[in-house]
């Protein structure tokens, strides 16, 4: 069976994507990054109830320490690009881990600042496994749809916390050469390797 890590953030997209996984017959377990020190627990008990009611294996990893370093000593508009990527690389560690074959999200095209093609294409470059985007192209009202179909929309409505240390007005054509820049100065791949190693 292939098998996917579903990057689940307790939002409403991100279990669309994992039930549309499940149905084209991808094993899929999930894994959330959660901002606990910032943003408090709620999107914790929020992926706990979707990945309950997806009937999926679910890891909560508190990258709060990460999130706080990026807002701190980087360029705060690149903030979504900058989470994200980091995102990535800890989902892709786990994987290799686990011998998970793919990495997948919510995400679709234009919805916020970090969905923009050029973003995108620069998320996608911090890591070598191959990442499946189930939404890519759907519309919003789509997704909610859905999301009411399936059950998990009750669970997942209700404010998002994952701004809570981005800016106002965010990069929308981020440049990888100053992503990579920041990365380096914070030195963000020393960080994800420790934190992958506390993973099990």
């Amino acid at each position: 069976m292939r098998k996917v890590l579903l990057l689940l953030s307790g939002g409403i997209d991100s279990p669309v994507a994992g039930y549309i996984l499940k149905k084209k017959g991808f094993g899929v377990e999930a894994v959330h990054f959660s901002n606990k020190e910032f943003a408090g627990e709620e999107s914790i008990v929020k992926s706990k109830k979707l990945a309950r009611k997806l009937g999926i294996k679910l890891d909560v990893v508190d990258i709060s320490d990460i999130l706080k370093e990026i807002a701190e000593n980087c360029d705060r508009r690149y903030y979504f690009v900058l989470m994200k990527r980091a995102m990535y690389m800890l989902a892709e560690g786990i994987a290799k881990k686990r011998n998970i074959h793919f990495i997948a999200t919510g995400e679709n095209l234009g919805q916020v600042s970090s969905q923009t093609l050029q973003n995108l294409f620069v998320i996608s470059r911090a890591v070598s496994i191959p990442v499946l985007r189930p939404l890519i192209a759907y519309d919003k009202m789509d997704i909610v749809k859905f999301a009411e179909k399936i059950g998990s929309f009750d669970i997942s409505k209700g404010p998002e916390m994952c701004d809570v240390l981005g800016a106002k007005h965010p990069v929308t054509q981020a440049r990888e050469s100053d992503v990579i820049g920041m990365e380096r100065k914070i030195k963000l791949k020393e960080l994800i390797k420790k934190k992958v190693k506390e993973i099990s």
